[in-house]
């Protein structure tokens, strides 16, 4: 395990998760919508090589009660469980959109740039201090699947003339080694942390994203001052689910399971 860093940290956020990836942060005047994802339940999905999901439940709250947006994070663009029809029509909104490269590019607005795994860029607004926003590894799938499942990313995000990083969002991902590493280099106060253990029945055994275990061993490995679980309910395609993730956490050491946080839907929660 980790031992916890002894950097001084006096920021917080204010977060309000919508359910799935969807989260709404408020962090040093700037709001920062994750992986918006809005339709209501009930559609089934494709995904690649003929693989498909139904979405199961839909968003505590609407777009319209968003409020002002002035940064859309979206790890990637081409599975509708982190951009669906209702979170692509909200891009507009925002001053800014981040996401990877490639989905920049099918994307294709004047307001969204595209990030590769390790690049870092500086937003600025009129207002609001800087913030400093780096790509961080993903790979969503088993070895080598990247030709398959696309380009994924997750998010840094450091305040003005910050080291430590403010808030890390893991994006889907299997715990590999580069995402070990990720989290063994950073110091982080607040980590959102997708899970689910995604698996479908054409591809057998094989993952796509973190089980509970998966999650709870980073998150003893970051050591973050929070944690909060993401993503991992509410699809036909989570075969962990929440209750993987609730046992993994009832498993856990107290000094990790001190850590979580459970977001309730809906409801903005000081971290």
């Amino acid at each position: 395990m980790t031992a916890p860093r002894t950097t001084d940290r006096t920021r917080r956020h204010a977060c309000d998760t919508y359910r799935g990836p969807t989260i709404l942060v408020e962090f040093d005047h700037w709001r920062i919508l994750i992986d918006p994802t809005f339709d209501p339940p009930g559609r089934r999905y494709p995904f690649a090589l003929g693989t498909s999901s139904v979405k199961t439940r839909g968003p505590a709250l609407q777009p319209h009660e968003l409020g002002r947006v002035d940064l859309i994070l979206v790890s990637h663009d081409h599975h509708a469980d982190n951009l669906d029809r209702a979170g692509r029509a909200l891009l507009p909104r925002a001053t800014h959109v981040l996401t990877t490269a490639s989905g920049a590019r099918r994307l294709n607005a004047a307001n969204t740039q595209g990030l590769t795994t390790g690049q870092t860029i500086a937003l600025t607004m009129d207002g609001k201090p800087r913030l400093n926003i780096t790509a961080t590894p993903c790979r969503h799938g088993p070895p080598l699947s990247r030709a398959i499942v696309g380009d994924v990313i997750g998010f840094a995000i450091r305040g003005e003339g910050a080291a430590d990083v403010a808030l890390w969002v893991t994006g889907d991902t299997v715990l590999c080694r580069a995402v070990l590493r990720t989290a063994r280099n950073l110091d982080v106060d607040v980590a959102i942390v997708n899970a689910g253990g995604v698996g479908f029945p054409l591809t057998g055994p094989l993952k796509y994203t973190m089980t509970g275990v998966d999650a709870v061993r980073l998150i003893t490995e970051l050591a973050p001052r929070v944690a909060l679980a993401a993503h991992y309910d509410g699809w036909s395609h989570f075969r962990d689910g929440e209750e993987g993730m609730r046992h993994a956490v009832d498993g856990a050491p107290a000094s990790t399971r001190a850590l979580i946080r459970w977001l309730p839907d809906g409801e903005p929660v000081d971290i």
